[in-house]
C-alpha cells in the first residue's frame, strides 16, 4: 500500500511520532524485472505503469550514486539473503521532475509468486527533515516488533478477507511484525469483499487516511490529522478507485450469473454472487407466473400478488432463518412495508438503519411470524428484479450491525446489480416458458398407448434429442383394427424442432385415419407418400407399419426407409433382425412398397425403434443394430424393464459417443401373446330367413360355455341385427359368424357383398332401417372392413372374464 506508516524523527528526549508519507511501491521478480509499479512510483520516477511493468528495474529507477551501493544492487538482483536493506541516493532530473534525494527500503518477499523483492522509496523533501534525520526514518512495520494495535489489526483482517479465521489473522500479523518486512500471501480463491463504505467523499485528511487503502492514493497526512498539500489530489484518486472497484464487482457478478438457462440455478448464482461480498443476507422473491414458467406477468403488483421465496443466502448461523422465512414459501406483502414500495415503484428502497421502532412497524404487518430479531439493528436495501419495465421479483439485502450501513452509492450499485440479474432471470423465465410449451406440444402429439391390446402387450419410451428442442419428428403408435388385430407404427421425420414436430403430427394423423380403412401395409405407405408429396417436398420421413393378427399368428410389415425391427423368439430367446424390403423414405415419391409376412408364436417380442437409438455419427449403423439385438434378447421381468434395459444400454452409449444425445429416440416393444383357439368360435350359416334365429342360438350356447351369461341378451340382439342385415341386403349365399373372446366380446359377420352397409335415417312409420342404429347404441365399438371376398361387419361389447 502507498500510505506506509513511518517513524519520523523527533527532538531529543521526545518520543518518535508515527506519520504518513507518500511512497513509491515497486515489486521486482527474480529476473530483476518489474512486476508491480504503483502510482507513487510513477510520480517519483516518471514512467507510467504500462511502460514500467515488464522492464528491468535498474533502467527505470535512475538513482545516481545508488548503483555503487552494494545493498541497492543486491536488492535489485534479488540476492539480499533474506535481509532487509535500506539506503539513500540521489535521483537526477528526468521525467519525474527535477532531481532530488531519494530514501529507499528493499525487502525480500517470502511466499508463493514470482515477486522476490519489494522496494519502497520516497523523496526526502516530503519528510521535511535533514539528511541526518532522514536516515532514521523507516516504515513502521520494519522496526516496530511490538505494536500496540496488533490485536486490533488481527481482528480487522477477517473483515477484509471473509474466509480468514481469527487464528490465521493473528499468525499473519505476528509474522509481519516479527520478520520486520511485509509477507505477501495470495489465495486465488479468496473473494475480497467490496469496501464497506464505498464512495469516498472529499473529507478531512483523517477520513482519507482511515479509508484510503486503494492503489493510487498519495495523500500525505500529518500526525495531528491536518490535511497536507497532497490531500486535494488524494480524494479524487480514492473516488476513482472506489468507482473502479464497484465496476469490477459488477463485471464479476455479470460473469458469474447466467451460466445456465435453468431458472433454479440462475437464482442460486445471483444469491451466491452478492453474499458475503456486498451483503450479509440476500432473500430472493419471484412472482408466481415467473416460477411457474407461464407467460410474462402483466400489471403492477398489489397486495394480492403472490410471491415465492425462491432463495435465501446468509452468513448467519445455520438454521436461524429457516423456521421464520423458509425457502419455497408463498406469501403476499402488506402495503405499508419497504418491500411493497419497491415492487410497486420499481425503484430501490434504502433503509440505512432499522431501529427497534421501525423493526416493530415492519414486523407488525406480517401475521403468524415475528421477523423483528432478523431485521432489527441492521441496514436494509430492497432492489427490484425487472425486465422490460415489469417487476419479476425483488431482493432483500441486509447488512449486520458490525458492517458499514448501505449508502446512496450502494443503492446505485444494488440497482445495477438487480437490473443485470433481472435480465438473466427473464431469459431463464422465457426458456422455462418455452420448455413448458414444448412439453405441452409433446404430450399432445405423443399417443396415450394402453399397455394391453387384444392379443398383445406394449411398452414404449420416448427421449427428446435436446433440451432446447424437446419435441422432434420421432413418433410411435398402436391402433386397434377389426378382427382383434393391432397396427404397430414407428416413424421419424428428418430434422429437429417444431417444424419437424408439426410434420410428424400430420403424418401420424394420416396413418391413424388410413389404418381405420384397414388397408394393406404397403398400400397405406403408398397413400402416405402421396400425402407427403401434396404437403410439400421440404420434409422426408421414414416409417414402418406392421399389422399383427393374434388369431392367425401372422405379422405383416411394410417399410419406408426405416431401420429393421428386431424379433425375439420366445422358444429359445434368440433375436434377429427381420429381413424387410428397405423401401424409400416417405416424401420421395414414385417408389413402390412391399409387404412382408412372418409367422410368429405366442410370447415372441417385436422391438421397433428410430435410428437415434442405434446410430452414432462416424460409425457403421450395423454395430448399433447388433447391439440392439443383443440388448433386446436379455431376459426381463416385465416389458418396462426390458425397455429400460435397451435404453440404458444403447441410449447412454450413443449419447456418450456423441458428446450428448442430439437425436430423438422412440422405442415401441410389443409382446405377441396371440388369441388361443378355445377363445374363437366360427359358424357357417345359410343366408336365409332362419339365419338370425340360428345365430342367436349359437351365441347363447357359446357364451354359456365361456361362462359369460351376463352379456347374452345384448350379444344375441347385436348378432341378430348384423346377420339380418347381411341376409336382407348382401348378395350372398352364405354368411359366416365368428365370435372372439379377449378383453371384450367381438362379433363378426362375413358376407360376399363388398358394398359397405349404410347408416340411414328411417322415417318414424318405417318398419326397417333401424338395425345399425340399434347396433350403434348397444355396442361399445362397431364398424366395417373390406376383405378379399367381400366385407366384414363387426361390433364389440364389454365382457367380464371369470
Amino acid at each position: 500500500m502507498e500510505h506506509e506508516r513511518a517513524r519520523t524523527p523527533a527532538p531529543v528526549g521526545e518520543p518518535e511520532v508515527p506519520g504518513c508519507v507518500p511512497l513509491a511501491v515497486v515489486v521486482v521478480d527474480d529476473r530483476g524485472v518489474i512486476s508491480h509499479w504503483s502510482t507513487g512510483a510513477r510520480r517519483l520516477f516518471g514512467p507510467a505503469r504500462a511502460e514500467a511493468v515488464g522492464r528491468p528495474a535498474i533502467e527505470l529507477m535512475p538513482v545516481f550514486g545508488a548503483f555503487g551501493d552494494r545493498g541497492w544492487e543486491a536488492g535489485l538482483r534479488g540476492d539480499t539473503a533474506g535481509h532487509a536493506t535500506t539506503g539513500r541516493a540521489s535521483r537526477g532530473a528526468g521525467p519525474g521532475g527535477p532531481g532530488c534525494d531519494v530514501l529507499w527500503w528493499a525487502y525480500p518477499l517470502v511466499g508463493p509468486g514470482s515477486g522476490r523483492l519489494l522496494v519502497l522509496a520516497t523523496g526526502t523533501d516530503a519528510l521535511g527533515a535533514t539528511e541526518e534525520d532522514a536516515r532514521h526514518v523507516v516504515p513502521g512495520t520494519a522496526r516496530h516488533t511490538e505494536l500496540s494495535g496488533s490485536a486490533r489489526l488481527a481482528a480487522g483482517l477477517p473483515e477484509i478477507l471473509p474466509s480468514m479465521s481469527p487464528q490465521e489473522s493473528a499468525r499473519v500479523v505476528s509474522q509481519v511484525l516479527e520478520l520486520g518486512y511485509p509477507v505477501l500471501e495470495l489465495n486465488r480463491q479468496e473473494r475480497v469483499p467490496v469496501t464497506p463504505d464505498w464512495g469516498v467523499p472529499r473529507r478531512s485528511g483523517r477520513h482519507v487516511r482511515a479509508r484510503g487503502a486503494a492503489d493510487g492514493a498519495h495523500a500525505a497526512v500529518a500526525p495531528d490529522g491536518a490535511a497536507t498539500p497532497g490531500e486535494d489530489t488524494a480524494a479524487p484518486d480514492l473516488e476513482h478507485a472506489a468507482v473502479r472497484e464497484r465496476l469490477e464487482f459488477l463485471n464479476e457478478v455479470s460473469g458469474r450469473i447466467g451460466s445456465s438457462l435453468d431458472l433454479a440455478r440462475t437464482i442460486e448464482e445471483v444469491s451466491a454472487a452478492v453474499v458475503p461480498r456486498f451483503t450479509d443476507v440476500a432473500g430472493t422473491y419471484l412472482r408466481e407466473q415467473v416460477v411457474a414458467g407461464e407467460g410474462f406477468p402483466d400489471g403492477v403488483p398489489d397486495t394480492s400478488t403472490v410471491w415465492h421465496r425462491v432463495a435465501l443466502e446468509h452468513t448467519d448461523a445455520p438454521g436461524r432463518w429457516d423456521d421464520v422465512v423458509p425457502v419455497g414459501e408463498t406469501m403476499t406483502f402488506p402495503a405499508e412495508t419497504p418491500f411493497f414500495r419497491c415492487m410497486t415503484t420499481g425503484e430501490p428502497v434504502l433503509v440505512p438503519h432499522i431501529d427497534e421502532a421501525m423493526g416493530h412497524a415492519i414486523a407488525s404487518q406480517f401475521e403468524k411470524r415475528d421477523i423483528r430479531p432478523l431485521i432489527t439493528d441492521r441496514s436494509m436495501l430492497v432492489v427490484p428484479l425487472m425486465a422490460r419495465r415489469v417487476v419479476l421479483g425483488f431482493m432483500i439485502l441486509l447488512r449486520h450491525r458490525g458492517r458499514a450501513e448501505f449508502n446512496d452509492m450502494d443503492r446505485v450499485t444494488g440497482a445495477e446489480l438487480a437490473a443485470r440479474a433481472g435480465l438473466v432471470l427473464d431469459n431463464a423465465r422465457m426458456y422455462t416458458h418455452q420448455e413448458n410449451v414444448a412439453d405441452t406440444l409433446q404430450d399432445s402429439m405423443l399417443p396415450r398407448i394402453a399397455p394391453r391390446m387384444p392379443g398383445c402387450d406394449t411398452a414404449t419410451r420416448y427421449l427428446p434429442g435436446t433440451r432446447l428442442g424437446r419435441v422432434g419428428g420421432d413418433w410411435f403408435d398402436t391402433i386397434r383394427l377389426p378382427g382383434s388385430r393391432t397396427a404397430l407404427v414407428v416413424g421419424d421425420v428428418m430434422g429437429h424442432g417444431l417444424n419437424s414436430a408439426a410434420m410428424m403430427g400430420q403424418l401420424r394423423t394420416a396413418v391413424q385415419t388410413m389404418a381405420g380403412l384397414d388397408l394393406e401395409p404397403a398400400q397405406l405407405l403408398r397413400n402416405l407418400d402421396d400425402l407427403a408429396q401434396r404437403l410439400g417436398d421440404t420434409h422426408l420421413a421414414t416409417c414402418q407399419y406392421a399389422v399383427y393378427d393374434p388369431i392367425g399368428s401372422r405379422l405383416r410389415i411394410a417399410n419406408a426407409g426405416h431401420i429393421p425391427p428386431v424379433l425375439v423368439r420366445a422358444a429359445d430367446g434368440r433375436s434377429e433382425l427381420l429381413d424387410l424390403p428397405t423401401g424409400a423414405p416417405i416424401g420421395v415419391g414414385g417408389v413402390a412398397f412391399e409387404t412382408a409376412e412372418f409367422a410368429v408364436e405366442s410370447g415372441d417380442r417385436l422391438v421397433m425403434c428410430t435410428d437415434g437409438l442405434v446410430e452414432v455419427r462416424g460409425q457403421d449403423i450395423g454395430a448399433g443394430l447388433a447391439a440392439l439385438c443383443e440388448s433386446a434378447a436379455h431376459p426381463a421381468a416385465s416389458m418396462d424393464d426390458a425397455c429400460d434395459t435397451i435404453i440404458r444400454t444403447l441410449a447412454t452409449a450413443t449419447a456418450t459417443e456423441r458428446g450428448g444425445r442430439r437425436d430423438d429416440v422412440a422405442l415401441l416393444m410389443t409382446r405377441l401373446n396371440g388369441v388361443g383357439g378355445r377363445d374363437v368360435a366360427v359358424h357357417d350359416l345359410a343366408a336365409d330367413h332362419r339365419a338370425p334365429g340360428r345365430a342367436r342360438a349359437l351365441v347363447r350356447e357359446q357364451l354359456a360355455r365361456w361362462g359369460a351369461p351376463g352379456v347374452t341378451d345384448t350379444a344375441e340382439l347385436l348378432v341378430s341385427e348384423l346377420v339380418t342385415n347381411a341376409v336382407r341386403h348382401a348378395r350372398t349365399a352364405r354368411v359366416e359368424l365368428r365370435l372372439v373372446r379377449t378383453d371384450a366380446l367381438l362379433c363378426e359377420v362375413f358376407d360376399e357383398d363388398p358394398a359397405p352397409p349404410r347408416l340411414l335415417g328411417p322415417e318414424p312409420e318405417a318398419d326397417a332401417g333401424r338395425g345399425l342404429h340399434v347396433v350403434g347404441q348397444l355396442a361399445g365399438r362397431w364398424g366395417t372392413s373390406p376383405t378379399a371376398r367381400g366385407k366384414t361387419v363387426w361390433c364389440e361389447t364389454a365382457l367380464e372374464r371369470p
